[in-house]
């Protein structure tokens, strides 16, 4: 488990305590083309994990170990020669303190993902510099991850890291490809990166840090404690839901963390003001009524 301690950022390539490196297993599903069997969708496959889990993408090495779990599942919906277009699924999580137990951080659905690959071509990343929109999607996707990995370990902690993606949604839209700019809709790479730089969605940051670190992170230790300092984050988030309704931030905390709230409110001891956050969740998740029926 890696080590959990208050961080200070540095620079975006040095921080301390935190794993700055992946662990990465990417999937490539071409079963709805009819051609699932082709040579490049597995040579895409195996360069996509080498790129990302060779990749130094910040300047600390760190043991296996140490490395943040993070998935992503693509599919392929169809192609045509080079030109491919799909759907990528990015998950990531982290260890809890004092357990075994692993947290999902961030579930999203980008279904903005077209690409040209030509089997065995070099996927290189390089900082400021357009190279194709498979490499920038991808390599977006990971200063994400690591942004939001800082988040539950110290405040604004990734915010060099959400700077990094924004440096590519910026170079990316001279390749013309969805996703880049605000015109593309509510669910788009630009739509994500631009709300987790904003003031206006900051509660959410907050939250991150709040719910992980003050309270999964104690649970082992106090576990009123835990379920308290959760319930606050969650109070955050109808702040910031009050000011802005069914954000794209607070649909991916939800996608995230639903079922794992329902499990933690369910377990014993009791949180007292269980009523109070069932409201909470009501007012600010209602597509998770379901679960949240099922807390105890």
């Amino acid at each position: 488990m890696r080590r959990i301690a208050f961080l200070v950022l540095f620079t975006i390539f040095s921080y301390s305590g935190i794993a700055q490196q992946l662990s990465c297993e990417v999937v490539v599903n071409a079963e709805q083309t009819g051609q699932a069997n082709l040579s490049v969708f597995k040579t895409l496959e195996r360069s996509l994990n080498e790129f990302i889990n060779q990749t130094t993408w910040t300047d600390r090495r760190l043991q296996d170990h140490e490395r943040i779990n993070c998935s992503m599942f693509i599919t392929i919906n169809s192609f045509e020669g080079e030109s491919f277009n799909g759907t990528i699924q990015i998950q990531s999580s982290r260890p809890v303190y004092g357990t075994s137990m692993i947290t999902p951080v961030f579930n999203f659905n980008d279904e903005q993902f077209s690409f040209s690959y030509r089997e065995y071509q070099p996927l290189n990343y390089s900082h400021n510099t357009y190279t194709n929109n498979l490499v920038s999607v991808i390599s977006f996707y990971v200063y994400t991850i690591l942004g939001l990995d800082a988040d539950t370990f110290a405040r604004e902690g990734g915010t060099a890291f959400f700077e990094e993606a924004n440096r590519i949604v910026t170079t990316a839209q001279q390749g013309n490809s969805q996703g880049w700019r605000g015109s593309d809709g509510q669910r788009s790479r630009f739509r994500l990166n631009a709300d987790l730089l904003a003031n206006t969605y900051a509660e959410y940051r907050e939250a991150l840090y709040d719910y992980h670190r003050l309270g999964l992170d104690v649970m082992h230790a106090d576990v009123i404690a835990g379920k308290t300092a959760i319930a606050q984050s969650l109070n955050k988030l109808e702040v910031m839901n009050n000011r802005r309704n069914n954000s794209l931030l607070l649909r991916a905390f939800f996608d995230s963390k639903a079922d794992e709230i329902a499990s933690v409110y369910t377990g014993g001891p009791a949180y007292p003001a269980k009523n109070e956050l069932i409201q909470t969740l009501n007012n600010i998740a209602a597509r998770y009524a379901r679960s949240w029926r099922n807390i105890q």
